[in-house]
């Protein structure tokens, strides 16, 4: 589950995607298991914007 590294739009959303994918396959984001599908998409946006915040 290696995320893109950038800050741009599209490299976000397709971190996002990625994110929400592994959640789909595993029930799982990383170490979390969100709840809900809506809980699991709050985690990847926040996931995917610090990632780009750190680069």
């Amino acid at each position: 589950m290696p995320l893109k590294k950038g800050k741009s739009k599209k490299v976000i959303s397709s971190n996002v995607e990625e994110l929400l994918h592994n959640y789909k396959e595993t029930g799982a984001i990383g170490t979390s298991h969100p709840e809900s599908m809506e809980k699991a998409q709050k985690q990847a946006v926040a996931i995917a914007y610090a990632n780009a915040k750190k680069k």
